[in-house]
C-alpha cells in the first residue's frame, strides 16, 4: 500500500473528518484528528475550506455506505475549486465495498494502530474510550468480525492512564467503548475482565460519570451486574441488543441466548439496580422473519418497557453469513414492522 496521502508536513493545510457509524468509529475520528493536527494540519469550519477530506464510514449498514455515495459529487465539485484537495476514505469498509470506492477516492486506508493515540476529543464533556478492538463473534448479519478483525483488548493500565488524564482535564462522562465490552481481558492481568475494569475507572478520583457501550446479554455477568450496582459513579444505563424477539430468528442470527435468559437477565438487572436505564438494539425484517415471530418481537417490547430502542431495517451485508439467505421481507414490510416498535416504544420513553 502506498504512503497516505496526509503524511506530509505543511502548514497552512486544513483537514475535515465525516464520520459514520457507532461510538467506535467517533473514538477512530478522535484519533485521525490527533495524527493529523501532530502533522500541523488545522481544523477546517467545513468541507468547502478543507485540503484534506476524511470519510470514516461503516459498511454495517447499506444505508451508511449509500450516503457516502452520495458525498462523491460532492467531492468532485470541490476539486475543481481547490487542486490541493485529497479524499481518504476509512473506517469499517467491506472489501466489496473498497473496491466500489477505490476510484472515487484518492485512498482507501485501514487505520490500525490508532489506539496508541491520544486523541483530540470532539468536545469538552464526553471522552470516548476503546477497551478493545474486533470482536470474537460471530452474528450472522454483522460484518465488524471482517473489517475490524479479531478481538484485541488494551492493556488496563493504558486504559485508566487515559481516564485520569481526561478527567484531570474536566471532562465529566466517560464512556468505555468495545464491540463486546463484556469480552474484556487485560493482556497484562488475566484477572481483570471488564467488571473488574469498571471497578478500577470508578475508582479514579474525579467528579465524572461512567458509561459503556455494547455489551453482550450472552456474557453479561453477576459479577457485572454487582459491580453496576454498588459503583456511585457507573451511571445506570445499559443499552443490552437482544436484536430479535424470536428465539428461532436469534439461532439464525448465531446470537447464542434464548429470550428465556434475556428475560432471565433484565429481571437480574432490575432487581439489583431498580432505576436502571435500560435500551436495546433491535433488527426489523431479518430474512425469513415471518410475522408470527415479529410478533414475538412486539410481545418481547411490550413486556420488557424498554426505555429506548435502536431499530435498523435489515440490510444485507455481503461476507456475512446471512448474507447467503434470501432477504424475502420488503422494504415496506421492513418499515412497518419499524414503525410498530418505535409506536410501543414511545407509550414507555
Amino acid at each position: 500500500m502506498k504512503k497516505a496521502v496526509f503524511y506530509c508536513n505543511i502548514n497552512d493545510m486544513k483537514y475535515r473528518i465525516i464520520n459514520f457509524g457507532c461510538q467506535m468509529n467517533k473514538s477512530d475520528s478522535e484519533r485521525i484528528a490527533t495524527v493529523l493536527e501532530n502533522l500541523k494540519y488545522k481544523l477546517a469550519s467545513d468541507i468547502n475550506e478543507a485540503d484534506l477530506i476524511v470519510v470514516n464510514m461503516c459498511s454495517v449498514r447499506q444505508s451508511a455506505v449509500d450516503r457516502v455515495f452520495g458525498l462523491i459529487p460532492k467531492f468532485q465539485k470541490l476539486k475543481t475549486k481547490n487542486e490541493k484537495l485529497k479524499t481518504i476514505l476509512t473506517g469499517c469498509v467491506l472489501k466489496e465495498d473498497k473496491r466500489k470506492f477505490e476510484k472515487s477516492f484518492d485512498q482507501v486506508l485501514k487505520f490500525k494502530d490508532l489506539l496508541e493515540y491520544q486523541p483530540k476529543y470532539q468536545n469538552d464533556f464526553s471522552a470516548f474510550i476503546p477497551i478493545s478492538n474486533g470482536c470474537n463473534n460471530a452474528c450472522s448479519y454483522c460484518v465488524v468480525p471482517y473489517v475490524r478483525g479479531p478481538l484485541v483488548c488494551r492493556d488496563h493500565r493504558e486504559i485508566l492512564e487515559e481516564v485520569k488524564n481526561v478527567v484531570q482535564k474536566g471532562f465529566r462522562e466517560i464512556w468505555l467503548l468495545g464491540q463486546n465490552v463484556n469480552d474484556y481481558q487485560s493482556p497484562t492481568d488475566s484477572s481483570i475482565n471488564f467488571a473488574k475494569l469498571l471497578e478500577l475507572v470508578n475508582d479514579i478520583l474525579g467528579n465524572f460519570q461512567i458509561r459503556f457501550t455494547s455489551p453482550n446479554p450472552k456474557n453479561f455477568s453477576g459479577e457485572l451486574i454487582e459491580v453496576m450496582a454498588k459503583s456511585k459513579k457507573v451511571a445506570k444505563y445499559i443499552n443490552l441488543p437482544v436484536q430479535s424477539g424470536d428465539n428461532e430468528i436469534l439461532k439464525r442470527m448465531n446470537r447464542p441466548y434464548t429470550i428465556e435468559q434475556y428475560k432471565n437477565l433484565v429481571k437480574k438487572i432490575r432487581e439489583k439496580i431498580p432505576d436502571i436505564n435500560l435500551t436495546t438494539d433491535v433488527i426489523a425484517g431479518f430474512p425469513g422473519e415471518t410475522k408470527k415471530q415479529f410478533e414475538n418481537t412486539v410481545k418481547l417490547f411490550k413486556e420488557i418497557k424498554f426505555n429506548l430502542a435502536y431499530i435498523a431495517k435489515y440490510s444485507p451485508r455481503p461476507g456475512t453469513a446471512a448474507f447467503q439467505i434470501k432477504d424475502n421481507v420488503s422494504l415496506k414490510e421492513k418499515r412497518r414492522r419499524e414503525k410498530i416498535l418505535r409506536e410501543i416504544i414511545g407509550k414507555y420513553a
